[in-house]
């Protein structure tokens, strides 16, 4: 077998896998504890969006000032974004606090 041909053959396998191959990147959704129910929903169209995607989203509560005397409200916010995407999406992470922010990560299904 000629060697030019096999090493052709090669590259053209490799080329087609990583045209085949798709990267997941993890996008972020910054949200405050008292948002607004409009403001809500053009934050579940953005990561409806993401998921559709294919794309991990990681979503952010962040706390200033008063708020952090309301810790609570954040994880209520964090569970009805886990209702709201239940069907589409899993929960890679459960919800955590880290000083002032409080993440949870979501996965496409």
């Amino acid at each position: 077998m000629d060697y030019g041909k096999l090493r052709f053959e090669n590259q053209k396998k490799k080329a087609a896998n990583r045209k085949n191959q798709r990267t997941t990147s993890l996008k972020e959704i910054k949200m405050r504890p008292n948002i607004d129910t409009h403001d809500y929903m053009v934050k579940t169209k953005a990561m409806q969006k993401f998921f559709d995607r294919g794309d991990k989203v990681k979503v952010t509560i962040r706390f200033r000032g008063r708020e952090m005397a309301h810790m609570d409200r954040g994880m209520t916010l964090l569970a009805q974004v886990k209702e709201d995407f239940e069907e589409i999406a899993k929960v890679e992470f459960e919800p955590k606090t880290e000083g002032r922010m409080m993440t949870m990560v979501l996965a496409p299904r």
